[in-house]
């Protein structure tokens, strides 16, 4: 008796349908870079994808279904980026790195993470997203931080250094977020 199970045919669906997500999530990262996260709607949204609105509502029935799938995206990258600091050599310097890439290339996700963790005040389902980037900056910090208060106040400033880095016109560089970064993290 042969047990093994035949092999499910594949037609592509699945993987159109990841590909169409991943092009809304970006065209909605796209939009709220661009014009805020109140211009945030299905249609705007196709028009940014140029697809049409059916397809968003197909995939997200309700904007806030755009707005959770945008924030998870923007947390699961930085939580990788945060894990490949982990591993760097000098994890608190890699740190740094990333903080300060919120000045450049990275500077849409950082105004769409920053726009949507302010709205997770008022929207419990991106609350989730909020706590998630929270455990993992605790995580990330663990190693080097024993005590959860002085861990605690570390990860405000990572979160405050992401957020100055972000809006000053003039932001810190690596070796300035570093040296703030390496002076808490050592507690002297």
């Amino acid at each position: 008796m042969n047990t093994a199970k035949a092999p499910v045919p594949t037609d592509g669906r699945r993987r159109k349908g990841e590909r169409r997500r991943r092009l809304l999530i970006e065209a909605t990262m796209r939009v709220i870079e661009r014009d805020g996260l109140a211009a945030v709607s299905q249609r705007v949204v196709a028009h940014e994808a140029d697809v049409p609105p059916s397809a968003v509502t197909y995939y997200f029935p309700a904007v806030d279904d755009l707005l959770v799938a945008a924030l998870t995206a923007c947390n699961d990258d930085y939580l990788e980026r945060l894990a490949e600091c982990s591993a760097s050599p000098n994890p608190v310097r890699a740190l740094a790195r990333l903080v300060v890439e919120s000045t450049g290339a990275r500077r849409a996700y950082a105004a769409a993470e920053y726009e949507l963790f302010l709205m997770s005040a008022r929207r419990p389902a991106l609350q989730p997203e909020a706590l998630r980037w929270a455990d993992g900056v605790d995580a990330f910090l663990a190693p080097h931080i024993a005590d959860p208060v002085e861990r605690a106040g570390v990860a405000a400033a990572v979160d405050g250094l992401f957020l100055r880095c972000f809006c000053a016109p003039e932001p810190p560089d690596v070796e300035q977020v570093h040296a703030v970064l390496a002076r808490l993290v050592s507690g002297q």
